[in-house]
């Protein structure tokens, strides 16, 4: 087989907020219950940010555990690209702030907006990068505090939500171009700006209104179910491998309904697959590297390994990652 260049992810790290939201905490704010909650989505508790703890610091935290894990330093950071819908300011991007925080030295930082997808969107991203040699140390991070975009009003939305962080090392690696390589092996990303109205904030810059998260739930439900497996598919496809052939499902972790319909939609032993919604509640971006975290700390997911991730989230956008650890 041919030489090439794999991004490969080195270390993960993760950080949830101190404060711990319970069911029976919501319940005392909105028209619910610890039993409506955990029936319709399998939550049982969320992470809240402190009051004075903006994305960054979650960011920061994730990425430092994340480094280490990899046996790096700040300075060894010359690319970061943050997933995010809820970013610190509206300029500069959250990862400009994470690299000052860190201090890490002149690089390329940005942000990448595709909000519960955005940590596959910005693997992707990265692989651009690393893998065409235009980067060495990557740090690729998910991290939201969701909670500051919710109508506690509604019942609907604002037990579905936890903040959190993300995050990994992505370096290059030198493969042999066929499926047993560490590192990135196959994507597929999609959108559809038609179902904006499915999932969408009501406010933005540009509108001079902050906005609170609005979700059409049993559309989102059905598209999600649907949408999801056609990517995890393609790509399968795209790093030639068998979705059967995966060790770990890491899910966005959106819904325990929804995790368990698409795992079943395309064959996957419900014993592969990592959850954590009963503990973090969706965190957006930042889920998926905290499932794969959490997955990495209790021993089950190894080095080695073949992982398949996904997510969907508001545009809509969705899609799927093969990588093997």
């Amino acid at each position: 087989m041919t030489s090439v260049m794999r991004s490969v992810v080195t270390g993960v790290g993760g950080y949830l907020p101190d404060r711990v939201v319970t069911n029976d905490d919501l319940a005392t704010r909105v028209d619910t219950s610890d039993e409506w909650i955990r029936e319709r989505t399998g939550i049982h508790q969320r992470h809240q940010a402190a009051d004075d703890q903006p994305t960054s610091d979650l960011a920061v935290a994730a990425a430092r555990r994340a480094l280490e894990a990899a046996g790096r330093k700040p300075e060894d950071v010359d690319l970061i690209v943050v997933a995010t819908t809820t970013p610190d300011l509206t300029f500069p991007a959250t990862a400009a702030i994470v690299q000052r925080k860190l201090g890490c030295p002149i690089g390329i930082a940005f942000d990448v907006q595709a909000v519960c997808s955005g940590f596959v969107y910005a693997l992707s991203v990265a692989d651009g990068f690393v893998a065409r040699g235009r980067a060495n140390c990557a740090l690729v991070i998910g991290a939201e505090t969701m909670t500051r975009l919710m109508d506690w009003s509604d019942r609907g939305t604002c037990v579905l939500f936890g903040d959190g962080a993300g995050a990994v090392v992505v370096e290059p690696r030198a493969g042999e171009g066929g499926t047993t390589d560490r590192g990135l092996l196959g994507f597929a990303l999609r959108a559809d700006g038609t179902k904006q109205d499915l999932l969408f904030v009501d406010g933005g810059v540009s509108t001079g209104q902050i906005g609170h998260l609005r979700m059409q739930g049993n559309q989102v439900f059905r598209h999600a179910v649907v949408n999801i497996s056609e990517a995890i598919r393609a790509a399968a496809d795209d790093a030639g491998i068998t979705v059967a052939s995966v060790d770990w499902f890491i899910p966005h972790q959106a819904n325990q309904r929804i995790l368990e319909g698409v795992a079943k939609r395309v064959g996957i032993d419900e014993k592969k697959v990592i959850s954590t919604v009963a503990q973090h509640a969706n965190t957006s971006a930042a889920s998926i590297p905290l499932a794969l975290y959490q997955g990495l700390q209790d021993g089950r997911v190894k080095p080695g390994q073949l992982l398949l991730l996904e997510a969907m989230g508001g545009g809509l956008t969705w899609g799927a990652c093969v990588l093997r650890l």
